[in-house]
């Protein structure tokens, strides 16, 4: 048998964490290491017998890994790491800031080339998945209209805007697709369809002691790029209620492309997710990448890269004569 991927994580989060249960499904990988800011001893991994380094140090087991999976945020972390760390390894990272996609792109690639590496970026289901959905609805029917709805699901982005408003104690924020638009999509209306007919937000909040409820309401709806363009329901709750009822990360959504074909005969395709954790999920995405990475590199087939740039085949353990005989 050949020897496993050597795979190691920078960042020890939700998704840090979600990758290492990931690895454990697929036996053609191995944690080699987990490189964390925290101090290394107060990091506590499921496998005990990794180890884990301060993330400053990581340069210098550069040649003890074939894949890094960046566990970092999008904002703050790996716009610094993605273009530093490809320096000195193959990476897939989840940057999902999609207007800033081409720079980043951009700024890794031009690392990636002169250190010849190979670097996957913004994978994950979106960017990722959808994406190649949005691609292959647009190439099989160019006549049409592409729609991406998000939901139901726990926003981390848009609950962390929440919980930083003066006098939130906690809180989290759902996405809700609505159903008269999704409907009249499904329907081949090709309807236009602003932000707010797509869909709604809808908060839970603890309040901290003597916070003003009407005046939280108010920054929450009012918010710029996150609320104020959308129709947003705020509850006020006990802490109790949103440990019980809120402590998971279900999310998901659906792709649809509402074309004609050449008859002018109307067609749909429809792509959807129901996950019930999504950092768990895009973990397992990342893993299915890295194995692609690693097998690109081996190629030869170095620069920065996307999920539009691979090859189905490569994301799988199986032969592509496995592939041809069993999926095909």
């Amino acid at each position: 048998m050949s020897a496993k991927i050597r795979i190691a994580i920078a960042g020890y989060g939700n998704l840090g964490r979600g990758v290492e249960l990931a690895l454990g499904q697929n036996p053609d990988m191995e944690l080699v290491a987990v490189f964390s800011r925290r101090a290394p001893e107060s990091v506590q991994l499921v496998s005990a017998q990794v180890p884990v380094y301060a993330l400053d140090t990581i340069e210098q087991y550069k040649d003890q890994i074939d894949v890094l999976i960046l566990c970092g945020g999008s904002k703050d972390d790996l716009p610094h790491q993605g273009p530093q760390l490809a320096q000195w390894f193959n990476t897939i990272d989840s940057f999902d800031t999609h207007a800033a996609i081409p720079d980043y792109f951009a700024a890794v690639d031009s690392v990636a080339q002169a250190t010849q590496h190979t670097n996957i970026i913004a994978v994950g289901w979106d960017p990722g998945l959808f994406s190649i959905n949005r691609l292959m609805g647009e190439a099989v029917l160019p006549q049409g209209a592409t729609y991406t709805f998000w939901g139901k699901g726990l926003s981390q982005g848009h609950s962390d805007a929440v919980r930083r408003i003066a006098g939130v104690k906690a809180g989290v924020q759902y996405t809700l697709p609505l159903e008269d638009a999704v409907n009249r999509v499904r329907a081949g209306e090709f309807p236009e369809l602003t932000t707010r007919e797509k869909h709604r937000r809808e908060c839970f909040v603890v309040l901290e002691d003597g916070a003003d409820a009407a005046q939280v309401h108010e920054a929450i709806v009012t918010m710029p790029n996150y609320f104020a363009d959308y129709d947003t329901t705020v509850h006020f709750i006990d802490l109790a209620e949103l440990e019980r009822d809120h402590g998971a990360m279900p999310h998901g959504g659906f792709v649809i492309r509402s074309g004609t074909s050449g008859n002018n005969t109307k067609q749909t395709v429809e792509y959807s997710l129901a996950l019930g954790s999504n950092p768990e999920f895009t973990s397992s995405v990342l893993v299915a990448y890295a194995r692609a990475a690693y097998r690109l590199a081996q190629q030869g087939q170095f620069g920065a890269k996307t999920v539009f740039d691979v090859a189905p085949g490569l994301l799988s353990p199986k032969t592509a004569a496995d592939l041809r005989k069993e999926l095909l």
